[in-house]
C-alpha cells in the first residue's frame, strides 16, 4: 500500500557530511510522522530524528547539534542531512512513516528498506 524510497547514504570522512531522503509514495492519506531509525552491528535500533506534520522534532541526543531533520509535506519526502560525523554513526539508516491510508486513524508503521552509512575516520 505504501513504500518508502531512501536514497543517499554511503561512505563519508569523520567530519565530514551525508545528506539522506525518503519519500513515501502509494495509497496516502495523511503522514503524521516521519522519522530515521539506525541499527549499527550488534545493537538495537534507535531513532534518530523524528518530525511531525506540525513541525515538532525529536532528536537523538547524541546527534542533536550535528544532524537536521526536514520534511517536504507536499512531496511526503523527509531528509536528514548528518555533519560533522563520527565514527559512531556508521550504521544501516531506515527512514519510517506514520501513515493513515483513510481518513480514519489508526495510522500503520512503514518501514523503507535501509541505507547504509559507514563514516572512516
Amino acid at each position: 500500500q505504501v513504500q518508502l524510497l531512501e536514497s543517499g547514504g554511503g561512505l563519508g570522512q569523520a567530519g565530514g557530511s551525508l545528506k539522506l531522503s525518503c519519500t513515501a509514495s502509494g495509497r496516502i492519506f495523511h503522514i503524521n510522522a516521519m522519522s530515521w531509525y539506525r541499527q549499527a552491528p550488534g545493537k538495537q535500533r534507535e531513532l534518530v530524528a523524528r518530525i511531525f506534520t506540525g513541525g515538532l522534532i525529536d532528536y537523538l541526543e547524541s546527534v542533536r547539534d550535528r544532524f537536521t531533520i526536514s520534511r517536504d509535506n507536499a512531496q511526503n519526502t523527509v531528509y536528514l542531512q548528518m555533519n560533522n560525523l563520527e565514527s559512531e554513526d556508521t550504521a544501516v539508516y531506515y527512514c519510517n512513516a506514520q501513515v493513515m491510508t483513510t481518513p480514519y486513524p489508526p495510522a500503520n508503521n512503514y518501514w523503507g528498506q535501509g541505507t547504509q552509512v559507514t563514516v572512516s575516520s
